[in-house]
């Protein structure tokens, strides 16, 4: 990993909430704040991913920073309130990263409205409730704070074949904007980063389950600077908007893709050279995938 641009404790006596950091850029961005001196709060689904998650995590941890775990399904608005008033007993949180999220590629005539509740409830719901739960805390006790929500340029450009996360996470950068406006007098900031290719394990699998698959934001030959993006700049750009020194940023989605939005015509549009056999070998990859989930969390 590459040297980090920041003080080594540029984010200690933070106290920052992860949503979904149980894996993937989550926990990433998790192991960076806690890197920096942070506190953090990691939260998610599983009991042992989020245990294993805390003790990995841990190890890295400097400057007074520490990992703790929350089990909570930000689909439900009162598993939310609890986590964020069980948190709040041992000292407010500065900032929240809303970064759970759903998604999976589908003709978007064959979308279900089960499949569509799925992606919207853990993106836009669980976006809303917990950014909610922490506003009213600050403002009640005139406290700033700090919300970075983990958004896609489709919000942009639209998306073909992602219809139920664009219009979720469009959602969110409706939110982000209309928020900074109506808690900036409460020295609250909302903002958001909209990152391109970033290859992780789990989501990455479900959007490109068969080569043919291979296109768009799984593909490197649309973005101009020839490549995917490295865990540790996205780390460093969510890490400024969380430290202290540019507090007048706000209101603000933040691409960081190598350009690729400005170039694609979309991220998912070459799906559309898909068969219907290539879709439903997709679909059952992605299913036989999800079973084998289920299972480990039988079992685990």
């Amino acid at each position: 990993m590459a040297p980090s641009i920041f003080r080594q404790e540029v984010l200690a006596g933070k106290r920052i909430l992860v949503t979904g950091a149980g894996t993937g850029l989550g926990k990433e961005l998790a192991r960076h704040f806690a890197a920096h001196g942070a506190a953090v709060h990691i939260c998610g689904r599983r009991e042992a991913v989020l245990q294993q998650a805390v003790s990995e995590l841990q190890e890295t941890a400097k400057h007074g920073g520490s990992v703790r775990h929350h089990v909570c399904d930000v689909r439900d608005p009162d598993q939310i309130e609890a986590m964020v008033e069980a948190i709040w007993q041992s000292g407010p949180l500065t900032g929240l990263i809303n970064n759970a999220a759903a998604n999976f590629i589908s003709p978007s005539v064959e979308i279900s409205p089960r499949g569509f509740a799925a992606v919207r409830s853990t993106v836009m719901d669980g976006a809303l409730f917990a950014t909610l739960a922490c506003g009213r805390r600050w403002i009640a006790q005139d406290l700033p704070g700090s919300v970075v929500s983990m958004l896609v340029t489709w919000v942009w450009t639209g998306s073909a074949y992602v219809l139920p996360s664009t219009m979720a996470k469009t959602a969110v950068h409706a939110m982000t904007m209309s928020l900074a406006v109506e808690w900036g007098r409460h020295n609250i900031r909302v903002n958001a980063v909209a990152p391109g290719p970033f290859p992780t394990e789990g989501a990455w699998e479900k959007l490109a389950p068969i080569p043919q698959a291979n296109v768009g934001a799984a593909s490197k030959d649309e973005v101009p600077m020839q490549r995917f993006g490295k865990m540790e700049e996205l780390c460093n750009l969510v890490t400024f908007l969380q430290a202290d020194g540019c507090d007048y940023l706000t209101g603000q989605n933040i691409a960081i893709d190598g350009g690729h939005h400005l170039a694609a015509p979309s991220t998912f549009a070459a799906l559309g050279n898909l068969t219907p056999e290539d879709w439903a070998l997709a679909k059952s990859v992605v299913r036989g995938k999800a079973e084998q989930e289920k299972t480990l969390r039988s079992t685990g």
